[in-house]
């Protein structure tokens, strides 16, 4: 792509689609509903047309000092504020109730609004990382933490929990627990290879965030090591191991000792028996097919860890 093709691009009008805006406003002033829903989905900042930004505002006020929210409500509070000529006057207000018949579709609506407000913040972020790569005053590895931190923050936009009624998480529930009863065992998740361990948590849960700590020398790296080769040597699930200290080498090198059963210190020492030899090859082996993928980067960030992964 030339030079001439970029900037013509970036002229070209946003992606917007105005009519979803004015649907979403008009069916938040239709249904109550519809308003919460719509204020869970979006932020006035989704809205294209400025105008839309101050109506949605305006109706979120409301909403949050325990007003009804309808035309005459809103247009006096677009008036208190001289907004109402602005926004388009009172007419403006009347087509938006009158451009849908229910506010059953608000969310498909509130979904066409969030997604072009994500492609303009893509193009955005494509700008200003453009104009950081021409100015030549700051390093690429910062570039590129700049970037990536951009786009994070605009994947993140796309990240909003829900609002689940008991009744339906009651129902997955059941399903979840006559699942676990046809295959009664005791572990549910993911198993460590560590008997003891997988009574007490049923083996490793989808969701679970887990923090393994001790003192130095106390055995965390080995624990961790243990469970990925059970993970990814017996089990044949897929694994990722990122190191930020200690070398893959080192790493492989423990992970054979463990497997074939042979004393660390004399491989490092080169005091192997003949013995030792069997079982290494054999390990080695094994170990080789295991899909587990090492990364032993230093300093890597959280970012540059989530777009490894």
């Amino acid at each position: 792509m030339e030079l001439t093709d970029v900037a013509a691009t970036i002229e070209r009008l946003p992606p917007q689609n105005l009519e979803a805006e004015m649907a979403v406003l008009g069916s938040m002033l239709l249904e109550e509903d519809a308003l919460v829903r719509a204020t869970e989905l979006l932020e006035a900042r989704a809205f294209y047309k400025e105008a839309h930004r101050r109506i949605f505002s305006s109706m979120l006020s409301l909403y949050q000092e325990h007003v009804a929210v309808d035309l005459v409500t809103l247009t006096d509070e677009l008036k208190k504020h001289n907004l109402l000529d602005e926004v388009g006057g009172p007419s403006y207000l009347a087509t938006l109730t009158s451009l849908v018949p229910t506010a059953a579709n608000v969310e498909h609506y509130c979904r066409i609004v969030k997604e072009r407000a994500i492609l303009r913040s893509l193009i955005k972020a494509a700008t200003q990382i453009t104009s950081d790569c021409y100015e030549d005053a700051t390093a690429p590895d910062i570039l590129l933490d700049q970037a990536e931190q951009r786009i994070f923050e605009i994947a993140s936009q796309k990240v909003k929990g829900d609002v689940v009624s008991l009744k339906e998480l009651i129902k997955s529930s059941i399903e979840t627990i006559d699942a676990l009863y046809q295959r009664k065992g005791f572990i549910t998740g993911l198993a460590t290879g560590f008997t003891e361990l997988d009574q007490m948590l049923a083996g490793l849960q989808p969701s679970d965030f887990i923090v393994v700590a001790g003192r130095p020398a106390m055995g965390k790296s080995s624990l961790a090591l243990g469970v990925a080769e059970y993970a990814t040597v017996v089990q044949k699930i897929p694994v990722a191991l990122f190191s930020l200290e200690m070398s893959k080498e080192h790493l492989v090198q423990r992970m054979l000792c463990s497997h074939a059963r042979i004393n660390a210190h004399n491989v490092r020492t080169g005091m192997l028996s003949t013995s030792d030899w069997p079982k290494l090859t054999q390990a080695a082996g094994k170990l080789s097919e295991a899909p587990l993928f090492i990364d032993d980067t230093p300093g890597l960030s959280i970012l540059e860890l989530r777009a490894k992964a």
